[in-house]
């Protein structure tokens, strides 16, 4: 603990911040307890409720600045060559006046509900998952009550941005701190947005993201530089003369037998998980109405279980040509450490348990889980056998134990920094 929390203390600002940091964090890795807020914590560590909270809320330390830190930390102990996982999670609420809150589709609930939907951007290895960045999505009715804004305490000038919009923002804040890259993984509420994929590409990153069934692609490149030609020989001068599209589904249902294989991509808590898949080199045909061609060759990967009656899944792809199926799959399905880690960080450390309405507030608390987060997966990377053999790190890592005796001992080590 002693070598994980060194460089972030600075980062807090006056002894008193960095004293209820310690508090806050040590709240946070105790197991039990009830709800992790500011005042549960007080409660269980017999401290300061009100210094708690204007430690989360009104104090201005700088919560990007925390988050940098730790995400060059964290990459400092985990191989290179991860994926960048783009999710969101809801947090639901009652009442209107929590930061961000509306009516809203939410994973989490499984239907529309009142909530709060945060985003966040992972880095995931085979070994690993953690978050690198989070943002609270705004919906577009708050983005534009400029009163409210000013009671939540969003900054001045805050635009209504897509969830999409706040992933590109979040890669290229992640990029600017100098995280190694990795095939960005997301699902088709991200992927079916072709501006996404658009901004991933004019960034020089690869991607494995999620679409739908009707997403239009040619199988044959039509390259946008070049006279195209009908069927007749002639050259292309109209926009209908560019060659009719086929949707995902349809390209599925035509591959022959032998175009799928049975894949096992990773061991799941009940066994095996294994399916059907397929790969093939498309083009997406996003333009085709306008005569455009907008998007370069590239992957569609479906799966389609034995037992189903249609394909269950989409994915497209720019990534080499020379991907096996196997690794396609491998990419495609990283995502399940998001909602893995969402999980954790939500029944054990009180990701959504925060009950202040400002934006300040809900951006050190989402922060403050994530250093939380990061410090109990080195201590499971720590416990798997062989991960710290020949690490740089190997003889500097804290020896202090079990997570719940560093949560205890916790508030004593930063005291002596």
């Amino acid at each position: 603990m002693r070598e994980f929390v060194r460089p972030l203390l600075p980062l807090f600002g006056r002894s008193e911040r960095r004293h209820w940091a310690a508090v806050y964090l040590h709240g946070l890795l105790l197991e039990g307890g009830g709800r992790k807020t500011a005042a549960g914590i007080a409660r269980q560590l017999e401290g300061d409720e009100q210094a708690l909270q204007q430690f989360l809320s009104q104090s201005p330390w700088d919560w990007e600045a925390v988050r940098r830190q730790l995400a060059l930390q964290m990459m400092s102990f985990v191989p290179a060559g991860g994926g960048w996982v783009v999710d969101d999670t809801g947090f639901p609420k009652k009442g209107e006046h929590s930061v961000g809150v509306a009516r809203q589709y939410s994973g989490t609930l499984g239907k529309v509900g009142n909530c709060q939907t945060g985003v966040s951007l992972n880095y995931a290895t085979e070994d690993a998952c953690f978050p690198l960045d989070f943002q609270l999505y705004l919906p577009e009715k708050w983005a534009q009550d400029a009163e409210r804004c000013n009671r939540a305490g969003i900054p001045r000038g805050r635009k209504f941005q897509t969830k999409w919009q706040l992933a590109v923002e979040m890669i290229e804040r992640a990029l600017g701190w100098g995280v190694n890259p990795g095939p960005v993984i997301a699902d088709s509420g991200y992927g079916v947005a072709t501006k996404f994929r658009q901004a991933l590409r004019s960034l020089n990153l690869t991607y494995v993201v999620g679409i739908g069934a009707e997403t239009g692609f040619w199988l044959q490149e039509i390259k946008p530089d070049i006279p195209r030609h009908s069927g007749r020989g002639r050259p292309c001068t109209r926009d209908h003369d560019l060659p009719d599209p086929q949707s995902a589904v349809a390209i599925a249902r035509r591959l022959p037998e032998d175009a799928w294989r049975e894949v096992t991509w990773r061991q799941g808590s009940k066994g095996p998980l294994r399916s059907r898949f397929a790969a093939v080199r498309a083009q997406p045909s996003h333009g085709h109405a306008h005569g455009k061609v907008t998007e370069p060759m590239g992957w569609l990967l479906i799966q389609w279980p034995e037992d189903e009656e249609a394909p269950t899944k989409f994915w497209v792809s720019n990534l080499d040509e020379t991907m096996t199926l196997r690794q396609l799959i491998y990419w495609g399905k990283l995502r399940w450490w998001g909602e893995q880690n969402y999980q954790q960080l939500k029944d054990q450390l009180g990701l959504d348990h925060f009950e202040g309405r400002s934006w300040t507030g809900w951006h050190h608390h989402v922060t403050m889980t994530m250093m939380a987060f990061d410090f109990l997966t080195l201590e499971t990377l720590r416990a798997k056998k062989n991960f710290w053999v020949d690490s740089p790190h190997s003889t500097a890592r804290d020896r202090d134990g079990d997570p719940a005796t560093t949560a205890r001992l916790l508030p004593d080590v930063l005291q002596e920094n």
